[in-house]
Protein backbone atom coordinates (compact mmCIF):
# COMPACT_ATOMS: atom_id res chain seq x y z
CA UNK A 1 0.00 0.00 0.00
CA UNK A 2 1.56 3.26 -0.83
CA UNK A 3 1.67 6.16 1.33
CA UNK A 4 -1.29 7.82 -1.08
CA UNK A 5 -3.73 5.32 -0.08
CA UNK A 6 -2.90 5.07 4.04
CA UNK A 7 -5.14 6.87 5.63
CA UNK A 8 -3.57 10.19 7.46
CA UNK A 9 -4.32 12.53 9.92
CA UNK A 10 -5.75 14.24 7.41
CA UNK A 11 -7.94 12.07 5.69
CA UNK A 12 -9.13 10.51 9.14
CA UNK A 13 -10.07 14.40 10.59
CA UNK A 14 -12.15 15.11 7.09
CA UNK A 15 -14.22 11.84 7.44
CA UNK A 16 -14.80 12.74 10.79
CA UNK A 17 -16.33 16.56 9.95
CA UNK A 18 -18.07 15.32 6.72
CA UNK A 19 -15.51 16.35 4.63
CA UNK A 20 -15.61 13.94 0.86
CA UNK A 21 -11.37 14.60 1.06
CA UNK A 22 -8.33 15.92 2.93
CA UNK A 23 -7.75 18.93 0.84
CA UNK A 24 -10.22 20.83 2.97
CA UNK A 25 -7.63 21.38 5.03
CA UNK A 26 -5.15 22.96 2.72
CA UNK A 27 -7.79 25.49 1.90
CA UNK A 28 -8.21 26.22 5.49
CA UNK A 29 -4.53 27.15 6.45
CA UNK A 30 -4.39 29.51 3.26
CA UNK A 31 -7.53 31.20 4.87
CA UNK A 32 -6.12 31.51 7.94
CA UNK A 33 -2.96 33.35 6.46
CA UNK A 34 -4.31 35.24 3.50
CA UNK A 35 -7.66 36.27 4.82
CA UNK A 36 -9.67 35.25 1.87
CA UNK A 37 -12.94 33.65 2.34
CA UNK A 38 -15.02 36.45 3.57
CA UNK A 39 -18.93 36.78 4.62
CA UNK A 40 -21.25 37.77 2.01
CA UNK A 41 -18.87 37.05 -0.96
CA UNK A 42 -19.19 35.56 -3.94
CA UNK A 43 -16.83 33.38 -4.77
CA UNK A 44 -15.71 30.99 -8.11
CA UNK A 45 -14.72 27.13 -7.20
CA UNK A 46 -13.12 25.60 -10.14
CA UNK A 47 -12.47 21.74 -10.02
CA UNK A 48 -14.65 21.32 -7.00
CA UNK A 49 -14.56 17.61 -6.76
CA UNK A 50 -15.16 15.63 -4.36
CA UNK A 51 -16.51 19.03 -2.75
CA UNK A 52 -14.75 19.73 0.26
CA UNK A 53 -13.99 23.31 -0.51
CA UNK A 54 -17.20 24.71 -1.87
CA UNK A 55 -18.92 22.73 1.37
CA UNK A 56 -16.53 24.37 3.67
CA UNK A 57 -16.66 27.20 1.94
CA UNK A 58 -20.82 27.22 2.00
CA UNK A 59 -20.32 26.50 5.84
CA UNK A 60 -18.57 29.45 6.09
CA UNK A 61 -20.92 32.05 4.17
CA UNK A 62 -23.98 30.73 6.22
CA UNK A 63 -26.32 31.41 3.88
CA UNK A 64 -24.82 34.53 3.17
CA UNK A 65 -23.04 35.46 -0.58
CA UNK A 66 -23.20 33.02 -3.21
CA UNK A 67 -20.79 30.35 -4.29
CA UNK A 68 -20.36 28.86 -8.12
CA UNK A 69 -18.33 25.94 -8.53
CA UNK A 70 -17.56 23.81 -11.08
CA UNK A 71 -15.81 20.01 -12.55
CA UNK A 72 -16.26 17.42 -15.25
CA UNK A 73 -17.33 15.12 -12.20
CA UNK A 74 -20.42 15.27 -10.17
CA UNK A 75 -19.88 16.28 -6.20
CA UNK A 76 -19.81 14.03 -3.98
CA UNK A 77 -20.93 15.87 -0.97
CA UNK A 78 -23.26 18.00 -2.77
CA UNK A 79 -24.44 20.63 -0.50
CA UNK A 80 -27.73 21.80 -0.58
CA UNK A 81 -27.55 25.56 0.03
CA UNK A 82 -29.84 28.53 -2.05
CA UNK A 83 -27.02 30.72 -2.54
CA UNK A 84 -24.82 27.62 -4.54
CA UNK A 85 -24.69 26.90 -7.82
CA UNK A 86 -23.01 24.04 -9.73
CA UNK A 87 -22.11 23.67 -13.23
CA UNK A 88 -21.20 20.14 -14.28
CA UNK A 89 -18.69 20.95 -17.15
CA UNK A 90 -15.61 21.33 -18.71
CA UNK A 91 -14.06 24.71 -17.67
CA UNK A 92 -13.03 24.97 -21.07
CA UNK A 93 -15.88 24.82 -23.06
CA UNK A 94 -17.46 28.16 -23.81
CA UNK A 95 -21.26 27.61 -22.42
CA UNK A 96 -19.82 26.78 -19.59
CA UNK A 97 -17.55 29.47 -18.92
CA UNK A 98 -20.39 31.88 -20.03
CA UNK A 99 -22.57 30.39 -17.29
CA UNK A 100 -20.12 31.15 -14.97
CA UNK A 101 -18.78 34.44 -15.96
CA UNK A 102 -22.68 35.63 -15.58
CA UNK A 103 -22.93 34.52 -12.00
CA UNK A 104 -20.18 36.95 -11.14
CA UNK A 105 -18.31 39.31 -10.74
CA UNK A 106 -16.39 37.21 -7.67
CA UNK A 107 -14.08 38.56 -4.96
CA UNK A 108 -12.32 35.26 -5.12
CA UNK A 109 -11.66 32.36 -7.86
CA UNK A 110 -10.41 29.35 -6.26
CA UNK A 111 -9.07 26.22 -7.81
CA UNK A 112 -7.43 22.66 -6.36
CA UNK A 113 -7.75 21.36 -9.69
CA UNK A 114 -5.27 19.23 -10.96
CA UNK A 115 -4.91 16.92 -14.17
CA UNK A 116 -5.17 13.22 -14.49
CA UNK A 117 -1.97 12.15 -14.03
CA UNK A 118 0.32 9.86 -16.06
CA UNK A 119 3.45 9.29 -14.09
CA UNK A 120 5.66 11.12 -16.25
CA UNK A 121 6.59 14.32 -14.21
CA UNK A 122 6.88 16.56 -17.14
CA UNK A 123 3.65 15.95 -18.50
CA UNK A 124 1.72 16.48 -15.27
CA UNK A 125 3.28 19.56 -14.91
CA UNK A 126 3.01 20.84 -18.39
CA UNK A 127 -0.94 19.74 -17.50
CA UNK A 128 -1.15 21.08 -14.53
CA UNK A 129 0.04 24.90 -15.84
CA UNK A 130 -2.36 24.67 -18.70
CA UNK A 131 -5.20 24.28 -15.91
CA UNK A 132 -3.70 27.23 -13.94
CA UNK A 133 -3.68 29.50 -17.01
CA UNK A 134 -7.23 28.91 -17.74
CA UNK A 135 -8.05 29.58 -14.27
CA UNK A 136 -5.81 32.89 -14.13
CA UNK A 137 -8.02 34.08 -17.06
CA UNK A 138 -11.35 33.47 -15.61
CA UNK A 139 -9.89 35.40 -12.87
CA UNK A 140 -8.79 38.17 -15.02
CA UNK A 141 -12.01 38.13 -16.59
CA UNK A 142 -14.36 37.47 -13.70
CA UNK A 143 -13.09 39.03 -10.89
CA UNK A 144 -14.25 42.38 -9.02
CA UNK A 145 -11.10 44.75 -8.60
CA UNK A 146 -9.51 43.91 -5.31
CA UNK A 147 -10.33 40.33 -5.75
CA UNK A 148 -8.30 37.11 -4.80
CA UNK A 149 -7.11 34.31 -6.66
CA UNK A 150 -5.86 30.58 -5.14
CA UNK A 151 -4.35 27.78 -8.15
CA UNK A 152 -3.03 24.54 -7.19
CA UNK A 153 -0.01 24.14 -9.69
CA UNK A 154 2.23 21.44 -9.73
CA UNK A 155 5.81 22.47 -9.02
CA UNK A 156 8.04 22.44 -11.88
CA UNK A 157 9.54 25.65 -12.59
CA UNK A 158 6.25 27.43 -14.52
CA UNK A 159 5.53 29.14 -11.26
CA UNK A 160 7.94 31.96 -11.56
CA UNK A 161 6.33 32.78 -14.88
CA UNK A 162 2.62 32.66 -14.00
CA UNK A 163 3.59 34.59 -10.64
CA UNK A 164 5.12 37.59 -13.19
CA UNK A 165 1.87 37.44 -14.73
CA UNK A 166 0.01 37.39 -11.77
CA UNK A 167 2.45 40.55 -10.36
CA UNK A 168 1.20 42.74 -13.25
CA UNK A 169 -2.40 42.46 -12.67
CA UNK A 170 -2.39 41.82 -8.84
CA UNK A 171 -1.13 44.14 -5.52
CA UNK A 172 0.82 40.65 -4.41
CA UNK A 173 0.83 37.28 -5.64
CA UNK A 174 3.65 34.60 -3.77
CA UNK A 175 3.53 30.89 -3.54
CA UNK A 176 2.33 28.88 -0.87
CA UNK A 177 2.73 25.03 0.74
CA UNK A 178 0.26 24.70 3.61
CA UNK A 179 1.35 21.70 5.73
CA UNK A 180 -1.53 19.74 4.49
CA UNK A 181 -0.27 18.95 1.76
CA UNK A 182 1.37 15.23 1.62
CA UNK A 183 5.06 15.21 2.54
CA UNK A 184 6.08 13.79 -1.26
CA UNK A 185 3.31 15.83 -3.01
CA UNK A 186 5.00 18.06 -5.23
CA UNK A 187 1.88 20.57 -5.42
CA UNK A 188 1.79 23.68 -4.10
CA UNK A 189 -0.30 27.12 -4.69
CA UNK A 190 -0.31 30.69 -6.13
CA UNK A 191 -1.65 33.03 -4.08
CA UNK A 192 -2.62 36.92 -5.19
CA UNK A 193 -4.73 39.41 -3.68
CA UNK A 194 -5.62 43.15 -4.61
CA UNK A 195 -6.67 42.33 -8.29
CA UNK A 196 -6.07 45.49 -10.59
CA UNK A 197 -8.51 46.05 -13.24
CA UNK A 198 -7.43 46.47 -16.88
Amino acid sequence: MSSYEKPDFWAAKARKEGYPARSVYKLMEIDRKFGLVRQGARILDIGAAPGSWSLWILRRLAGKGFLAAVDLQDLAAAPAYENFLFVRGDLYDAETRSRLLAAGPYALVLSDAAPATTGNRLVDQSASESIVEAVIAYAEAALAPGGALVAKIFQGGAEAGLLKRLRGRFALARGFKPEACRSESFETYLVATGFRKA
